[in-house]
């Protein structure tokens, strides 16, 4: 059994073993460990947070039992979403590029991002905060990233440090002297909480980034405007 996993009872499992007294166990992300023991009618959660190396040290699961169920422990794989949006907008493509890169500003035009700190000894490096209520669910996360090198006028990218993992790079097509196309993409690594409406997350995440966009359309124009008039 790997590190950092967690052990749970599964009542149709058992069920269909035809054996009530015998758990089913699987194996899932966690920083304690979470056993459910179910024996002679009688059930009880325990927690524990002494590493877990082999399954027969895991509670009070007898090594011979282990043995006898090897093939219950299966690794849970976690899932990347990757979602994307893009919009027209009227002001030069090194302008819009401008704005994007002021990272601390972006909370003011993209919603669900609550604050970006850029580290002062190390500017390619900022802390995100992320505050939404996805899907009835109250979320926050946070994460360091690491700015890519960009390429002026074209591309900004990163990726994460520590935190929630993600990845993503906005992309700016000129498409006049005055105006230009702006593409967002955003990879993630699904988090467990939210694992139960991963089939819904896409097309929810790709409409914030949109409203996203669009508020920032207004923000570079206005960005724009200011610099016209000085």
């Amino acid at each position: 059994m790997a590190t950092g996993a967690s052990c749970y009872y599964h009542p149709a499992a058992a069920a269909a073993r035809g054996s009530p007294s015998s758990p089913s166990l699987s194996l899932r992300p966690s920083g304690s460990k979470l056993f459910f023991i179910s024996s002679g009618g009688s059930s009880r959660w325990w927690m524990r947070t002494r590493r877990c190396e082999g399954m027969a040290s895991c509670g009070s699961i007898s090594s011979s039992r282990a043995r006898a169920r090897p093939a219950l422990f299966s690794p849970v794989v976690m899932e990347w979403q990757e979602c994307s949006a893009e919009i027209e907008v009227d002001v030069p493509s090194s302008v819009a590029y401008q704005c994007y890169s002021e990272r601390e500003t972006i909370p003011q035009w993209m919603p669900f991002i609550s604050s970006v700190k850029i580290l002062e000894d190390k500017p390619d490096l900022s802390r995100w905060t992320l505050k939404y209520a996805i899907l009835g669910q109250d979320v926050e996360f946070s994460w360091l990233a690491r700015n890519m090198t960009p390429t002026k006028n074209q591309k900004i990218h990163w990726r994460s440090l520590e935190g929630l993992p993600n990845r993503g790079a906005v992309r700016f097509f000129p498409k006049s002297s005055s105006s230009c196309r702006v593409q967002l993409t955003v990879a993630y690594e699904v988090p467990e909480i939210l694992t139960p409406v991963a089939s819904a997350l896409i097309p929810f995440s790709e409409g914030l980034l949109f409203n996203g966009l669009e508020r920032f359309v207004a923000y570079a124009k206005e960005q724009y405007s200011k610099t016209l008039r000085s």
